[in-house]
């Protein structure tokens, strides 16, 4: 068995099916990262440390925010779950997906606060929709065991309906994938799917996540594309954004940054952690041909506090037709 975590381990067959996928190379890079992640936690791409692991750090700043009498604001604010209705026009698009509803959920941090799984999972059943996607980061340490991870995930599942397509963040390991499979959730690691529908067809991609492990391939995701459907890309971060543009995709979906998840008053974010312009750190955008959609997540990273930026639930319409408004 290979180990992936602490007390999580995948079959040889399973860590076989997934080179065969992704490339040995990148499965080998990607565990390799994982490894050093697991063992040197606090270190991490020229950083001194995640603040995602640092016990301390989320102590401290839960006194600074209790000392400002902002904790328990601060924390209801982060269960005020809202649901964003967007909507994206595609002049491409085919007629059987003219009203197509689209669930997207990210940056879950499902770990962080269990409550939080059952008030995301109480506002889903109050949606209506066809398929849902998920932009990862599901657990909120960078590292460690994924078993309580995946029982939240698999709660969260159980509450979905249609079919689920997922990519991997940068808090997440690779060896989360068979379990989600195992869940019926199809992720997508540079990868694609032809999603039909009354005999037509929308085109769904998905990279492994470019913020941290730089695992992405967006040219490897559209192999097998035909021409002339529209073209929908899952990444986890915004960073990518101008590649996917150039390369002809229509739709961008991602998260990561959490919209800056403690920002001042009108939503301005006092970091988004993500190199990308600050109007797509959250909500709808446009650039070039290609729009855009950042959740900003249901969950919280570091502590579980939000200021000026709710969480929420996304859910973009597919309508045929007309320009989204948007920066450039």
């Amino acid at each position: 068995m290979t180990a992936v975590s602490d007390n999580e381990t995948i079959d040889p067959l399973e860590m076989e099916k997934l080179g065969q996928r992704v490339g040995c190379d990148h499965l080998e890079k990607r565990l390799a990262f994982e490894k050093r992640q697991n063992q040197k936690a606090f270190w991490t791409h020229g950083k001194l440390f995640h603040l995602e692991n640092s016990f301390v750090a989320q102590k401290m700043m839960a006194l600074f925010f209790r000392a400002l009498a902002l904790h328990e604001r601060g924390a209801r604010n982060a269960s005020s779950l809202v649901i964003r209705e967007n909507e994206f026009f595609l002049p491409d698009l085919p007629n059987a997906f003219d009203g197509f509803r689209i669930l997207h959920l990210s940056d879950l941090h499902v770990d962080m606060v269990p409550s939080g799984v059952e008030i995301l999972t109480n506002r889903l059943q109050e949606i209506d929709y066809d398929i849902c996607v998920m932009t990862g980061d599901y657990r909120g340490k960078t590292y460690g065991p994924i078993d309580h991870t995946i029982s939240l995930i698999s709660h969260i599942k159980e509450n979905l309906h249609g079919q689920v397509f997922a990519v991997l963040g940068n808090h997440d390991s690779i060896g989360m994938v068979p379990f989600m499979e195992r869940m019926d959730i199809d992720v997508l690691l540079n990868e694609s799917v032809l999603f039909k529908k009354e005999g037509q067809t929308l085109f769904i991609g998905g990279i492994d996540d470019a913020h941290y492990f730089q695992a992405h391939d967006i040219e490897a995701s559209l192999k097998g594309c035909p021409s002339g459907i529209p073209k929908i890309l899952l990444s986890h971060t915004p960073e990518v954004y101008r590649q996917a543009a150039q390369l002809g995709y229509d739709v961008f979906l991602c998260g990561h940054t959490h919209g800056g998840q403690i920002c001042l008053p009108g939503g301005i974010p006092l970091t988004l952690e993500s190199r990308c312009p600050r109007h797509m750190g959250s909500g709808a955008w446009q650039h070039e041909g290609m729009s855009g959609y950042t959740n900003v997540g249901s969950g919280t990273s570091i502590i579980n506090l939000r200021f000026n930026c709710p969480p929420e639930i996304a859910i973009h319409t597919l309508r045929k037709s007309g320009t989204v408004s948007g920066h450039q």
